[in-house]
This record gives structure tokens, sequence and C-alpha cells, in this order.
């Protein structure tokens, strides 16, 4: 298979955002489980009587094939698999949020499975009414992760364990150092540190840090690209 009549066929994906293209077509920004964020033209999907109309649901399981070599392939076939509710309400709002950070921070064409995978939990989880906070912090953490921007969280960044009732500073590509050693860094709890590592978010003040936590961390990587759907959440919140 050479790149320049690349032909894939029955990909598991996710359709992360869509765009049009002349009266009758799309661009698609996918997510597929084997080939990482793409961009798809899926030609004469705005017609009326296209049958991609009915098939191409943000937030849902797909099954899609495409050909071409270039940055923008040609969608050949689109299967809407089903068996997920739709999202609505809040949980609405979260799955924009994890489209728009995987379209601002995934490379095009880098091929991320466990990624896939957590996204496809994460969507799930929303689905089921599950706890927002809870599931953006997971699902932030394997973002990073699999970025090869993974934290440290369970000794710090002279490698000594963290101690649960201890304060940190945790700086961004080094870690968390005590408190009283460092001024510089997002303020932390051992505690939280620790929680994170588990991925258990009982405890208020444990999703309260690691919101700030995860926060000062995106923003460095998105590089001051803003988050549109982060506003759309202080806007509601204001409302």
């Amino acid at each position: 298979m050479t790149r320049e009549r690349q032909r894939v066929e029955g990909a598991a994906a996710f359709l992360l955002h869509s765009y049009p293209f002349s009266e009758t077509s799309l661009i698609l920004e996918i997510f597929a489980r084997e080939h990482g964020r793409l961009a798809l033209l899926a030609r004469g999907a705005r017609r009326p009587r296209s049958a991609l109309r009915g098939t191409l649901h943000a937030f849902q399981p797909l099954e899609l094939s495409w050909f071409g070599g270039g940055e923008v392939k040609t969608l050949a076939k689109a299967e809407w698999l089903g068996g997920m509710p739709l999202l609505r309400g809040p949980g609405l709002l979260v799955g924009y949020y994890l489209n728009e950070l995987l379209m601002k921070l995934m490379p095009r064409e880098d091929p991320h499975a466990t990624l896939f995978d957590a996204y496809a939990s994460a969507l799930a989880a929303l689905s089921r009414g599950a706890t927002e906070a809870g599931e953006l912090r997971r699902f932030e953490k394997i973002l990073l992760r699999e970025l090869g921007y993974g934290l440290r969280l369970e000794h710090d960044a002279q490698g000594r364990p963290v101690e649960p009732q201890r304060r940190y500073r945790y700086q961004v590509e080094r870690g968390a150092l005590p408190a009283e050693e460092d001024a510089s860094g997002q303020l932390v709890t051992g505690k939280t540190l620790l929680d994170l590592a588990e991925d258990n978010y009982a405890d208020p003040r444990t999703l309260l840090e690691a919101k700030q936590l995860m926060r000062a961390l995106l923003a460095h990587y998105l590089e001051g690209q803003p988050l549109q759907t982060r506003r759309v959440f202080i806007d509601l919140q204001e409302i």
C-alpha cells in the first residue's frame, strides 16, 4: 500500500468535527483507532437525500472506509454502529470539550489506540450519566500521557515518595516539589497527587485541586490556544 493510493477499509472511528466544503460536501475531522486524527472529504454528504446524513453522528462509534494519499482523504463508506446513548445536557458539553482537546493537541496521522479506547470509555460513561469531573480528569491524564507529557504523581521531582499531608508545587515537565523548597508551579497537596494517580475523585478538595492542576498543564501544552468549550462552561455558570 502506497501513500499515493492508500485505501483503508472498516476502520473504527469517531467524528470529532465537520464543516461545509462546497454546496454539497463536508470535511470531516475523525479519530480512528489505528490511524489517528484524519481529515476526510465526504462528497455529497450535505445533499438532502444523502445516506451519510443519518450516519455521521458525533460521539457515536463509526466504521469508516477511505482512500487517497494527500492530507485530506476521500470517504468511501460510513456505517453507524450504534449501541451508545446520545449525549445530553452537561455530558454533551463535556463531549465537545474532549473533542476540542483532541483537535488541538493530537497531531495528524499519529495512531493512539490507548487514547482512542479512553475516549470511547469516557463517552460511554458520560452517556450513562457518570460524574463529569472525574471523567474529565481521567481522560485529560491519559491524553497527556499518550502524547508524551505524562504526569509524575507518586514521586516528586527528586524521586522521593509523595507524602499525602504535604503541600507541593507542581512544575510543568518536571513534577512536584515540596512547597517550602520552591515557590513556582501549581500549588497542590500530596493527597491530591496520589488520588490522581489512583483516579480517586471522591474528595471534593481533590476534585478542585486536580481541576486547577490539569488546567495549568493543558494551558501550557495548548500554547495559548483558547478553548471555546471552556468559555461556554464559564458563561453557563454565570447565567
